[in-house]
């Protein structure tokens, strides 16, 4: 399942032809399922039309969309739909909406449930479940739109109380950077505050790590299991720009592009304590399946020890060529075909442990 109506709509394209291009047509049976921008459910040649792969095929409404999904839960219905695979990034993909149709349907599916799914979303509510489980995070304050069009100076007022130039404005939920700006005096903080409640009700404003001036490190790891999840190797992002937005992150290419490293240039102790911190982050966000999370680390100076800080967790990853996800478990030693087999493996071992809860008396 790809598309969706969120606006990382183009990077699920870019995953699913990835995916559908590398997985084992021996081994599976694959049926594309497209969303449009609009919310349109394309099947077999719609869907690939809508992958750019041309073909006309049966093109659905919301309805029937839906009832090709919930029809696999009908006894003897013939779907023969044994697992989804949501490649849907953003919202209504890869926050609890879709996870929570699937449970409905009964349908075995690709990564984390619908509170991991709704909880890395948010990244305010992803922060606080950091914050309980002890993990380091840099000071953030949260807002809410209502707040910031009924009284915009008492909302300045309260960022700059609570945090240093420069800040990163973000809307709550949302990937792939769209909607984020990084602010580094006063004037342009309305713009920001303004663009990011243009895509969510809920604006995070995080302090930026190490100060003015300083460039912080980005590393990501990648995390895979479900009650028993493994970390990869930790890779480096070295932006194209002053941060990994959306254009350094898809749109830049050649000599402009950004550039990973992997595995990324730490000491021993530091890539230990880099994974260990993942693996904690993806359990206390109660995810599942998948997951890359991603850190900022500050340059040691002045005599005081390099700072790493937990970033977010993201539950559905690019899965494109460029995507660091996949490119740290093969530097792992999983291969992109083997890692979609051990995702597949994964949705059909969680829903079977689900038939053991009993859900009436």
């Amino acid at each position: 399942m790809f598309g969706g109506r969120s606006g990382e709509h183009e990077v699920s394209l870019r995953s699913a032809r990835s995916i559908l291009q590398a997985i084992d047509r021996k081994k599976y049976e694959v049926f594309e399922l497209g969303i449009t921008k609009d919310g349109r459910w394309l099947q077999s040649g719609g869907a690939r039309a809508l992958l750019g792969e041309g073909g006309a095929g049966h093109e659905a409404g919301p309805e029937a969309g839906l009832s090709i999904v919930t029809a696999a839960a009908e006894p003897g219905s013939g779907t023969g739909l044994d697992v989804v695979f949501p490649v849907l990034h953003g919202t209504f993909g890869e926050d609890g909406t879709v996870q929570g149709l699937f449970e409905l349907a009964d349908i075995a599916y690709v990564g984390s449930g619908v509170l991991g799914s709704a909880a890395a979303m948010d990244k305010d509510a992803m922060k606080r479940l950091f914050v309980a489980a002890g993990l380091p995070l840099t000071p953030h304050v949260t807002l809410l739109r209502s707040e910031w069009k009924t009284d915009a100076k008492r909302c300045l007022r309260a960022i700059e109380k609570a945090l240093a130039y420069p800040v990163f404005v973000k809307p709550a939920n949302l990937g792939s950077s769209v909607g984020i700006s990084k602010v580094k005096a006063r004037k342009d903080l309305a713009a920001a505050m303004d663009l990011a409640a243009s895509f969510d009700r809920k604006i995070v404003i995080e302090q930026g790590v190490g100060g003015p001036g300083v460039k912080p490190r980005e590393l990501e790891v990648a995390v895979l299991g479900n009650d028993k999840p493994e970390a990869s190797v930790v890779g480096e992002i070295v932006p194209a720009k002053e941060f990994y937005d959306y254009e350094a992150k898809y749109e830049l290419s050649g000599p402009d592009e950004s550039v990973c490293i992997i595995p990324a240039k730490l000491s021993a102790a530091e890539a230990k304590k880099v994974r260990a911190m993942a693996v904690a982050a993806f359990k206390a966000c109660d995810c599942a399946g998948l997951a890359r999370v991603d850190f900022l680390m500050s340059p040691a100076r002045n005599g005081k020890a390099a700072e790493i800080v937990l970033n977010e967790v993201n539950t559905m990853p690019g899965f494109t060529s460029i995507s660091m996800y996949p490119k740290l478990w093969v530097a792992s030693g999983v291969g992109y075909a083997k890692l979609i087999d051990r995702l597949i493996e994964l949705a059909l071992e969680r829903h079977k442990e689900k038939m053991e809860t009993s859900f009436s008396r």
